[in-house]
Parts: structure tokens; sequence; C-alpha cells
């Protein structure tokens, strides 16, 4: 069935502030060659303000309360008719489950969820459990596929038992080249955030939750004398972060620097954004409880940068020496703290960007993605959805592509 009009997509999302799943929508909706609209189930936040900027538009519809859930659903149908979307594409926990309801009340049949957050014992933040596994099944089958960010997360979608030919394995991607390294932003940020030339700086890049034991990356500092911290990211962690600095002595030495939009170059490209920001330091860190895809670390490598890991499917699935610049370290700050002083007692390091960045390409998962979205929204003459895999998903551990 053939459309006399491009596609239209409605894209909902629980939130838009700087993290990873709301950067790659952005990226991947400066990528897409359909007409995109947003919904975002919460107030403004940093990649709204990019999204909009990049002339698209957004609509807010905060939730607050049980109550405030369920009028939101009505809401959602009566936007999603009035502009007669060809697919609903639903992206975290909350917007998966709402945006699924809204979209099949809506009378639209091509419904897609990316699962961009779902780890071993938690779902975009919130812990597992039989009434949260049950919700998440009831509004997965109400949709026309699940994309996987990874091939791990493909693994726990066919262990809670969704059916493997509804589950599309489309990783996420990153544009290398506003990553790439430059001496003089190197300069210009450290001038800024006020860090001598010769200081070792260790970064590290994610929203300041629990899982990202970004704890970890404070204690293992404050064991290893003259090194600096820089933590990139926004949220309920904080107070505890700074309240842990001040108490083992290195307030002075650790910088928490809030949100920054990373899927994009900043339009003046200051010094205060991501690819700067990775720019100033001499090894980035991800000790992680666990991870969906690990974004940060690839975009450490895109700069560069040496990358210490506990956690990162985007590596852990690729064949050995596809990035020779990541390390897998134990867990814990003791472990981390002795790869930090082997890596400081070599000096300032800069690989060259490995193969596995190009692997993961913004424009090929955007490819792969609308190859989806022509799949999905193609129906028999039975009306029914009929929505073959992109590719043969992989055997657990192979690598993901």
């Amino acid at each position: 069935m053939g459309r006399s009009r491009p596609m239209r997509v409605l894209h909902i999302i629980s939130r838009l502030g700087a993290g990873g799943a709301e950067q790659q929508l952005r990226l991947l909706l400066r990528h897409l060659p359909v007409r995109c609209d947003v919904i975002a189930l919460s107030g403004p936040g940093a990649t709204a303000h990019g999204i909009r900027a990049d002339g698209i538009p957004v609509t807010h519809l905060p939730l607050s309360g049980r109550e405030r859930q369920l009028t939101t659903v009505p809401k959602l149908v009566r936007i999603i008719r009035s502009g007669g979307y060809d697919l609903v594409h639903t992206h975290l926990y909350r917007a998966c489950v709402l945006g699924r309801i809204a979209a099949r009340l809506a009378g639209v049949r091509a419904v897609i969820a990316t699962e961009h957050s779902l780890g071993e014992r938690r779902i975009d933040g919130r812990p597992l459990n039989a009434a949260l596994r049950a919700r998440y099944l009831a509004a997965e089958r109400l949709g026309s596929a699940t994309v996987a960010v990874s091939a791990a997360v493909a693994d726990r979608l066919r262990d809670w038992g969704v059916p493997n030919p509804r589950i599309h394995l489309v990783p996420n991607g990153i544009d290398a080249r506003h990553f790439r390294f430059e001496p003089t932003a190197r300069a210009a940020a450290r001038a800024r955030l006020g860090i001598p030339d010769r200081a070792f700086v260790v970064g590290g890049v994610g929203r300041l939750v629990a899982d990202k034991r970004f704890d970890t990356a404070v204690r293992a500092v404050a064991e290893v004398p003259d090194t600096r911290l820089l933590l990139v990211g926004e949220g309920p962690e904080r107070p505890a972060l700074e309240d842990l600095a001040a108490r083992l002595g290195v307030a002075d030495r650790v910088r928490l620097l809030g949100e920054r939009d990373g899927a994009v170059a900043p339009a003046d490209d200051r010094p205060a954004g991501l690819p700067a920001l990775l720019a100033a330091m001499d090894v980035l860190v991800s000790p992680s409880a666990e991870e969906a895809f690990g974004l940060a670390a690839l975009e450490g490598l895109a700069a560069g940068l040496p990358v210490l890991h506990t956690v990162c499917p985007a590596l852990d699935e690729l064949p050995d020496g596809a990035a020779p610049g990541a390390r897998r370290v134990a867990p814990g700050p003791a472990a981390l703290a002795a790869a930090l002083r082997r890596q400081a007692a070599q000096g300032p390091l800069r690989f060259p960007v490995p193969d596995a960045v190009d692997r993961y390409d913004i424009a090929r998962g955007a490819r792969r993605l609308m190859d989806l979205y022509d799949r999905t929204t193609t129906c028999g003459p039975d009306g029914c959805l009929r929505v073959p895999p992109v590719s043969r998903m992989p055997r657990r551990g192979a690598p993901a592509g």
C-alpha cells in the first residue's frame, strides 16, 4: 500500500534531558528522511531545546502522579489522531508503555519502541520486579516491533519472553566527526576550567545515577595524587557525589560540570560543549554496574581517548582488537585506581579513531531504522502488519551488527 505523501512519524520519549537516549533521538532526527514531531512526557530539558533549534516541534506533557498518567493517555490519543501519523516511535520505559497504548487507541497500526535502558536488574532506573515485567510485556504486545540497541538488550528481551521475530537490532550510533580531537580545543577548555596543561585529567560522562557508579571514579581519583576528575552529566546522585568528594578531601580535584549536549557539536563550538570537554581529558572512565549500550565509551574513542570500562556492550560485542584504546577493568575503586596510575605514568595519549567507531556510524543506524519503518508501515490485504526482522539476530555473545 503506497503513500501519496512523505511518511509522518511521532516520537514519544519519557524525558529530554542530556542522557544518552535523548541525545540519540536528536541525532537520529537529523538523519531520518521523514517528517517527525516529538512529545516528551516531562518538562523542557537540554535536548528539547536542541531539537527545537534543529527545527523539529516538541510538545511537553509532564507526568506527575498516577492521576496525571491516566489523563496523559487521552491527550496523547488526541494529538496522534490530529497529527495523521503513519508511525509512532516510543523511547524509554514510561513512553513505551503509555505511548503504545495511546497509539493503538488512536488507530495507528505501526508502533515501534526502542529499548534503550533494559539492564539485568533495572530498566530506565526502575528495579525490575514481576509487576513491572508483566506491565512491560502487556504493552509490548500492543506494538509492531521492539528495537534493541545492543545484542545484550536483545538477549534480555528474549529472556523476558518477547518473541524473537519482534526484536530488531539497531545499535546506537554517533557522528564521530563532532568528537575529533583538536589540540586548540583542549587548550581552550582547560583554560576555561582553570586546569593546568600538564595536569592528568580523568573524565566520566553520563547521568548521575547509582548504576553509573561514579562514586567509584571519585574514590579512585582520591587514591591517585595529582589527578583531577571531570564528571559531565546531571542526576539525583549529584549531592552524594559532592559529599563524597568533600569527605575524601578531594573536592578541589573533582568538578561536576552538569549536562552537556553531546549528540551534536555546539553551533559555536564553545569549550563548554562535550567534544571540547573530551579534548580536555586524558582518559575516560565508565565504571557502570550495567549498561544497555555504552555510548559514552564510543564518544571517548572517537575523541582518541583511552577508555577504561567495566561493562560496555558496544565494545564487548566487537571482535578482539577492534578498539585498541579501550580496556576492561575489574569493578571497584582499587582496580580503577591501579589502572589510572598506569595510565598516568604513560602520559597524555591520543589513539587513532578505531574501526569500531565507524561500525556504529549514525547514518548506518538511521538507514536500518528507515528500513524497519518501511517494513512496519507496509500492510497486507487483510490489514495485518507484516514485520520481518531487519536482520537475523546474533547468537549470545556474537558481535552486534
